[in-house]
């Protein structure tokens, strides 16, 4: 753990520069708006640790794919997002040289996320090898009010000189990914224009052919008068900027404003590019930095007001939640269906920055509780239009008649993760797709979402079971070999019960909505029919004979699911017996002796006991929890939020707040030793969870908001706002009494610690 940052409830904040976290600090004071992102490099030359990374939402290239040895099936590339044209550029030149914090004398150095207006600010005082000093303040933000806009404040002030500082603004699209597998560059010129005070940088992508039009616009004032400037233009490859010699009074700052805007082929014809960005830029510096930053403002004040939870008495925990919420709501907001959420966001390169099981798993329920209906509608709406490419991902590993596939990573619907454990036996992901359709349905009453996409879905999810399962004569049962569970520390295994639990109930639910379906719509389903060749009786019949004979391991005695067959056999030690200098273990065990040790990444069984625990009665979950919590090294930062909902759900309070810490201060603490990568977004959606369906009990369960809170120890109250079917509640916990107030004029049924209860139009319970 890396305990470097300084608690408070609204912001991040870094006292003192700390070149050996820099990266960390990158990713962590990230800031994006959901259709671009900037990790927090500086504005300024940096020649330190460092990883530049600005990024485009559903722009990427198919990284050929590099393994040791092919295999037939293997997806041919890797899609990455792209570090893209680095447009928060200002180099300072004080005597000819460039100001860099990596050889200058740093002091008061502040770095601040300002979550709750939106913004990143720095402050610092550097003196040069030459002995001069000057006091740099910056502020910048990703609009997301207009989400093609950038804007950067940034101050010069000489403290002991007078004389000239040279400023360059500039655009610099010669860059490259730090992960590229061959180490090639992904973009190629299209046109650089420099004029004055403006600069322009088209970039086209290898093979992809995605074309961004970055540009900026900025000037130079003293004494709060903007003046004009002489520059001389500076351009090489698809590099641009402009750079200009500036008197300085000693104690007298200079401000630089840039303004940005990065507009993406994806939403404008190629050729309209660099009309739109120059329009885009001027109407950015007509507005001016000061009226977009209150527009920014305004627009996190209600993002905050939909979504925020307060903790009252734990400032740790308080600054660990909404930094995950405002990450999560920075990164996806939903405004567009082409895309959807990376596991790392805009904050880092690994990954690929692609799509994984992990949205509909864990970010599914943030999205439907905290913004419209249609945000996460569109989630699902993502993989309805990439069915098509999930039925060829099926085939190109034999699967036929319609069976799909969906990928575990992915861009455009194609599978594209080299990782044969991954891309040939993670299938688990197809459960993940149907959950996601089934828990969008159960928490908005939109069953006719199955009419319209969900049913053509289910179906071909459930041929793909049908036909990865096989008879097994020995058992007189279904079974499932050769995959691999949640629990990436466990490869091709046989007989996942996690795996074979869902798939199971995919056939179940496959055929639930086709009643649904035919029932109401029988027009539709009789033309998707026909579109599909559904063989109803012969399909119908062959589920139910696999989801009601199905091979389920478990082991009586203990009276526990199994991760897989022959679990037991593995020499069982707790957590607790390994040294701490073996942790994490994917950092400093063999992959052999991982993969032989009982201890679990994120245990397969809680997994599926979290998704349907309601098919579990008390007893059944204590005994898994208490048998698999022991050997779980919470190596995924998926693992600790299942695990704080099932501790709260059997009483385990202490427990369920050791996890949610954990989970919480994932990044902000480093434990998992990785942050500087990037950050974990959809972990973050999973401590959303911890509290909201953890400490505050919320489920949905005949058509019903269910709520059975309790509060930690340290906690003087925590509140929290859901939003379910058009209404809008607000939750709150104190230690001596739960208070649930109807914000909407409608009243709404809620269920509380069992206790059914009618909450009136902005009405108010205390019980």
């Amino acid at each position: 753990m890396k305990e470097y940052l300084q608690h408070d409830e609204w912001s991040i904040i870094e006292k003192g520069f700390k070149p050996e976290y820099n990266r960390i600090s990158e990713s962590i004071f990230s800031i994006g708006n959901g259709r671009m992102g900037q990790r927090a490099n500086f504005e300024e030359n940096y020649t330190g640790d460092s990883l530049q990374g600005s990024y485009v939402a559903g722009v990427y290239y198919p990284d050929k794919t590099k393994v040791g040895w092919w295999k037939n099936g293997y997806p041919e590339y890797f899609a990455k997002v792209l570090n893209a044209t680095n447009w928060i550029g200002i180099d300072i030149e004080i005597d000819g040289k460039s100001l860099d914090l990596a050889s200058c004398k740093v002091a008061k150095f502040r770095r601040v996320l300002n979550m709750k207006e939106g913004y990143l600010q720095r402050s610092f005082v550097a003196t040069t090898k030459s002995g001069k000093k000057v006091k740099v303040e910056s502020k910048r933000f990703c609009s997301i009010v207009d989400d093609e806009i950038g804007a950067i404040r940034y101050a010069v002030t000489p403290m002991n000189f007078s004389g000239t500082i040279n400023v360059t603004p500039y655009l610099n699209g010669d860059v490259k990914n730090e992960d590229a597998n061959w180490e090639e560059t992904f973009w190629n010129p299209v046109k650089v224009v420099v004029k004055n005070t403006r600069a322009f940088v088209i970039a086209e992508t290898k093979k992809t052919g995605f074309q961004v039009a970055t540009g900026m616009k900025f000037e130079i004032a003293q004494k709060g008068n903007i003046g004009k400037l002489k520059t001389s233009k500076i351009k090489t490859g698809m590099y641009a900027g402009a750079s200009v010699d500036v008197p300085v009074v000693k104690g007298e700052p200079i401000v630089v404003y840039k303004y940005v805007a990065i507009l993406a082929s994806l939403n404008h014809l190629p050729k309209d590019l660099l009309d739109r960005c120059k329009a885009k830029v001027k109407q950015a510096q007509q507005i001016g930095f000061a009226k977009l930053l209150k527009a920014q403002q305004k627009a996190w004040a209600k993002k905050w007001e939909d979504s925020d939870i307060i903790i009252e008495g734990d400032i740790a925990a308080q600054q660990a939640i909404r930094f995950n919420i405002f990450h999560l709501n920075q990164t996806f907001t939903g405004v567009d269906e082409r895309l959807n959420i990376g596991p790392k966001g805009f904050t880092g390169e690994k990954y690929g920055g692609s799509t994984y099981w992990d949205t509909e798993a864990y970010c599914l329920p943030f999205y439907l509780a905290t913004t419209e209906e249609k945000v996460a509608k569109n989630l699902l709406i993502y993989r309805y239009k990439h069915l098509e490419k999930a039925i060829e991902n099926a085939a190109k590993l034999g699967f036929d008649k319609g069976a799909a596939l969906y990928p575990m990573v992915t861009m455009n619907g194609e599978e594209c993760h080299n990782e044969w454990e991954i891309t040939f036996e993670e299938i688990h992901r197809n459960g993940a797709i149907a959950y996601g359709i089934f828990d969008y349905i159960r928490y908005t009453g939109d069953k006719d979402y199955l009419i319209d996409y969900g049913a053509e879905v289910l179906i071909a999810i459930a041929r793909f079971w049908a036909q990865r399962v096989h008879f097994s004569a020995p058992r007189n049962q279904y079974v499932m070999h050769g995959v691999t569970g949640p629990n990436e520390y466990e490869n091709n295994v046989n007989n996942n019960w996690y795996t074979n639990y869902i798939a199971a109930w995919c056939l179940e639910y496959a055929t639930e909505a086709i009643a649904y379906v035919q029932s109401k719509a029988p027009h539709k389903y009789k033309a998707l029919k026909e579109k599909i060749d559904f063989k109803e009786a012969e399909e119908l019949a062959n589920w139910k004979a696999i989801r009601s004979n199905i091979y389920l391991p478990e082991d009586k005695e203990r009276g526990i699911f199994l991760q897989q067959e022959g679990f037991l056999e593995k020499a069982l030690e707790p957590v607790s017996a390994l040294r701490l200098e073996d942790r994490p273990l994917n950092q400093k065990w063999s992959w052999d002796r991982v993969l032989r040790s009982c201890y679990i990444k994120q245990a397969d069984v809680l997994q599926g006991i979290y998704f349907f625990e309601e098919k579990f009665d008390l007893p059944t979950i204590q005994r898994n929890f208490d048998f698999y919590e022991p050997l779980t090294v919470h190596e995924s930062s998926l693992s600790p939020c299942v695990h704080v909902i099932l501790a709260a759900k059997l009483g385990k309070q202490e427990k369920a707040y050791e996890m949610y810490l954990r989970t919480a201060r994932l990044d902000l603490d480093d434990y998992n030793n990785d942050t500087e990568d990037g950050l974990h977004i959809t972990s973050m959606a999973g401590t959303w969870m911890a509290i909201v369906k953890g400490i505050g009990g919320m489920r949905v369960y005949d058509n019903t908001l269910h709520f059975n809170p309790f509060l930690p120890t340290s906690w003087k109250a925590v509140s929290f706002k859901i939003q379910f079917r058009g209404k809008t509640i607000l939750v709150k916990v104190t230690p001596t009494e739960t208070i649930l107030e109807n914000l909407s004029k409608e009243s709404v049924a809620i269920n509380l610690a069992g206790k059914a209860l009618e909450l009136k139009g902005e009405g108010r319970v205390a019980v």
